[in-house]
């Protein structure tokens, strides 16, 4: 399976808490933290949920 890479780019302070819950399910706890995750629809809706806080690294 093909694989994601986020970066977390932005603080999740003062945004709803479904956001923040979304940043965990999605493994990030911290500015600048990257994680790997499969590439499916699911993740794919997860980060548009959250695009303003994380960014795709290539």
């Amino acid at each position: 399976m093909a694989t994601i890479k986020i970066k977390q780019i932005k603080s999740k302070i003062g945004y709803p808490k479904d956001q923040k819950l979304t940043l965990q399910s999605l493994g990030l706890h911290k500015i600048s933290q990257v994680v790997e995750v499969e590439d499916n629809p699911c993740i794919r809706g997860m980060i548009r949920k959250v695009r303003h806080l994380v960014t795709i690294v290539e």
